[in-house]
């Protein structure tokens, strides 16, 4: 994270860092609950944000018929989460590690086919590893899909412990030194 001094003060970034590791934290203590609860806050925030882009229709009548669209969609897909919290996401889990494998196996073949082409060892190499990752998120996708809230957890550790420290350089670098 860069640090633009103006930009918002120091004391957000420190705030910003501790509530990151506290979600982390939620992640790996409680991966389930932590994980239902976030997919319910993002199916709240569908709701309210549908129903929002179907009222500033009264304002912004450009794009009418896409704007209705995605707020129907927005609308029912928010409702569809907030009735069935737990199915949602244990369906949204799974979609995504279902999609992140498809996309892993199409761009390990297209970096394999790039690397056979082009005589190009590193771009094999990339490319029989995204494929060989690909393969197994689609081989087991229930396993992968119950081990993204602890990849989450830790990738959550990780951003609010550099948030806290960009913040205290900020601090630093924003306190005038003494006369």
């Amino acid at each position: 994270m860069v640090y633009s001094e103006g930009l918002f003060p120091w004391w957000v970034l420190l705030l910003w860092g501790f509530l990151t590791l506290l979600l982390g934290f939620m992640f790996l203590a409680t991966p389930g609950i932590t994980t239902e609860v976030m997919i319910t806050f993002m199916g709240a925030f569908w709701l309210v944000g549908g129903i929002f882009s179907l009222g500033s229709l009264a304002v912004d009548k450009t794009d009418m018929g896409w704007k209705i669209f995605l707020a129907v969609i927005n609308i029912i897909a928010g409702a569809i989460i907030l009735v069935q919290p737990f199915f949602a996401t244990v369906f949204i889990l799974f979609f995504s590690v279902v999609f992140v494998g498809f996309m892993a196996c199409f761009i390990g073949v297209s970096h394999l086919f790039s690397a056979f082409r082009q005589k190009d060892l590193g771009n094999g190499v990339l490319g029989l590893l995204s494929l060989i990752v690909g393969v197994l998120l689609l081989v087991h996708p229930v396993l992968a899909a119950g081990l993204l809230p602890f990849l989450a957890g830790v990738f959550f550790i990780i951003a609010g412990f550099s948030a806290l420290a960009t913040a205290f350089m900020a601090r630093k670098a924003t306190t005038p030194a003494p006369a």
